[in-house]
């Protein structure tokens, strides 16, 4: 243990301490269901990806997937968190921030773990199954970015690039569920057609767009930028452990990469929309967004934690401003 404090993030001032069955607590947390951020940035691209989807069609994006991929986000967070914890229990227990996680404290075995991390994935697969067969292939080829990101921080100083490439993969996934025609058609309506029929499985998993990729970019660079900026909290006791990350790699400069690659996000962004044909109403949205980012990046002080959580909770309302652009480009002036 080093002898850093705890900081806020791992504060009891979560509704989870404060409401929740203690024999439910260890579980919650496990599952960060504690703290919902991570939840958001993770729903948030597949939302918007079904937001790109709709938009290039003029139409809104449906309720019924938007719920399922809110619920397919809560599930497979939890089932990454949980997988990153038993990977990570050593290095948990030795930093100040993690080590009361619930495997790493011992109050959850590593079975135990493994069940949860299971359960809470055959949940995602039942959500998957109900989408389409361009969504099943997008969900196993996911499976080795989530498998692989928590060994990223032994490997390599940009982790959490490989996080962007994780946590936004339902971006590709959002568009692909979207989709309406012969691509749309459920796995489990497709299976009976094969059974009878028999099908041309190409005609169902039809490539994606650029719009799509050019969105998918975008969402990777903020994501590099956000958590480098949540890595700012963890800049001593990594260093101490030997864990690297972004923050460590760029120091000082690290306010100035942020800005970077939210400038950079925010161009990918603006391409992705010129590409898919939205209108102008795309732009009022997401020209503040682009000055939510910036004020992050100008507000981050690498020595300044506490302040650098706050930053990187303030991502959830920069996702929704981008979702909302999405939306307005697809509504407005049509």
């Amino acid at each position: 243990m080093t002898p850093s404090q705890p900081l806020p993030d791992a504060a009891p001032a979560n509704w989870v301490d404060r409401h929740a069955p203690a024999a439910w607590r260890p579980w919650l947390k496990l599952g960060r269901f504690d703290r919902p951020t991570g939840i958001w940035l993770l729903m948030l691209p597949g939302w918007q990806g079904i937001a790109l989807y709709s938009a290039e069609q003029g139409a809104w994006p449906p309720l019924r997937l938007l719920a399922l991929f809110a619920l397919g986000a809560a599930l497979m967070r939890a089932a990454g968190c949980a997988f990153n914890d038993i990977v990570d229990k050593d290095f948990d227990a030795r930093v100040a921030r993690t080590a009361d996680r619930p495997v790493a404290s011992g109050r959850i075995g590593v079975r135990a773990a493994w069940a949860f991390v299971i359960a809470c994935s055959l949940g995602g697969l039942a959500i998957l199954l109900t989408l389409n067969l361009m969504s099943l292939f997008l969900g196993v080829c996911s499976l080795t970015l989530v498998a692989a990101y928590p060994f990223m921080k032994r490997i390599t100083w940009w982790p959490q690039a490989w996080l962007g490439l994780t946590f936004n993969w339902g971006v590709l996934l959002g568009y692909a569920a979207a989709q309406t025609g012969p691509p749309g058609i459920s796995i489990l309506t497709l299976a009976i057609h094969a059974w009878s029929d028999g099908v041309n499985l190409a005609l169902y998993t039809p490539p994606l767009p650029a719009s799509a990729w050019l969105l998918y970019a975008s969402l990777v660079l903020w994501t590099l930028g956000y958590d480098t900026i949540y890595a700012v909290q963890d800049l001593e006791d990594d260093a101490l452990v030997g864990v690297k990350s972004s923050a460590r790699r760029l120091g000082d400069n690290a306010p100035r990469a942020v800005l970077l690659f939210y400038l950079a996000s925010v161009a990918a962004a603006v391409a992705a929309w010129r590409e898919a044909g939205l209108t102008w109403g795309f732009l009022p949205l997401a020209a503040v967004y682009a000055g939510q980012l910036v004020w992050q990046a100008l507000k981050l002080r690498v020595g300044d934690p506490a302040g650098a959580l706050r930053l990187f909770k303030s991502n959830t309302l920069a996702g929704v401003l981008l979702l909302a652009a999405i939306v307005a480009g697809g509504q407005l002036a049509r």
